[in-house]
């Protein structure tokens, strides 16, 4: 059997997600022998500044061997991917490979996902999951083919979604979780130990297959016309990031909002979906199809984070004659 110092890694990923799983790794003592991130970003106002992702970070802090590939095909960096010999590649979100990427090593490419596949494929399995008012989730590492998510499954765990659990919430455990299924996975292949299991047997119907697309500014506005349950979900599903949102139309004007934390209300609202309902003081509720949900830390545009009594505290004149 090889030996995992032995065992020539190239480990791919961008977000604080995959930086866990990288640790892991280096710290585990297994042979890292390149990473690769995506290129640095423009930040700041006038975009001016290039903000190095969390994993660049990392990779410099133990002067790991790194790429930052504008383009995947590119010949020169499928060279440099080629010199660092790799036995197997590990993705943690990072981005499509094309195929003479992910079939380079002789043991393949694996990566690590936040649902438990084959539900929740896609960009944000996170967030869905929550919004869709999930009571479990977890992690999954499967080998890279040609369409995405849908490659042969090699294990996963499972954690609870409870119901103050937010998106910060489960990613943050995940991202541990995800961390020792990686080491277990890089464990199993290289004691030859692992089954993988082909997704389309465990597909009963493929029209109960939920999706996790990429989350868009129109997809997180909030519908009112729908469940306190369902609305809760939503806005705990996008919270902290990147964060559901709505329009209040006061006596005087439209003021746009973030919402990160609410409770819900079941009762008979009597009012139509999407009524406010405030005191102008304590406390500021949205009628939903079976109840209310109470606002309570908002983020009112151009503004900071703030709860709600402090946004009544300025803007509760606003709100006369809604209770």
């Amino acid at each position: 059997m090889t030996e995992k110092k032995d065992l020539r890694i190239v480990f791919m990923g961008t977000p604080e997600f995959a930086v866990e799983s990288l640790r892991s790794l280096v710290e585990g003592g297994y042979n890292v022998v390149g990473v690769i991130t995506m290129p640095d970003k423009p930040k700041g106002k006038h975009q001016s500044n290039l903000q190095p992702s969390p994993v660049k970070e990392y990779a410099l802090s133990r002067n790991l061997p790194l790429l930052q590939p504008e383009k995947l095909k590119d010949p020169d960096f499928l060279q440099s991917l080629r010199d660092w010999k790799a036995d197997l590649q590990i993705v943690v979100a990072f981005r499509m490979l094309p195929e003479v990427v992910w079939d380079m090593p002789r043991l393949g490419t694996f990566n690590l996902h936040g649902s438990l596949l084959p539900q929740f494929r896609g960009a944000a399995p996170i967030n869905w999951a929550i919004i869709n008012g999930e009571k479990e989730t977890g992690v999954t590492t499967f080998f890279l083919t040609h369409e995405i998510d849908t490659g042969k499954i090699i294990a996963q765990e499972k954690i609870p979604i409870h119901d103050t659990d937010n998106f910060k919430i489960v990613h943050d455990k995940l991202m541990h979780l995800g961390a020792e299924l990686v080491i277990k996975t890089v464990d199993d292949i290289l004691s030859g130990s692992i089954t993988p299991v082909d997704q389309k047997e465990l597909i009963i119907d493929p029209k109960e297959l939920k999706p996790a697309p990429k989350l868009f500014k129109d997809i997180c506005k909030i519908d009112w016309n729908q469940s306190s349950q369902r609305v809760y979900d939503f806005i705990r599903g996008l919270s902290p990031a990147p964060a559901a949102w709505t329009e209040l139309n006061t006596n005087k004007e439209n003021i746009h909002l973030k919402i990160f934390e609410t409770e819900k209300e079941i009762t008979s609202p009597n009012v139509s979906p999407g009524t406010i309902v405030s005191d102008g003081k304590l406390f500021l509720k949205i009628s939903t199809t079976d109840g209310f949900i109470h606002l309570k830390i908002i983020q009112p545009a151009g503004k900071k984070r703030m709860s709600v009594e402090d946004f009544l505290r300025g803007n509760g004149h606003l709100f006369t004659n809604r209770c």
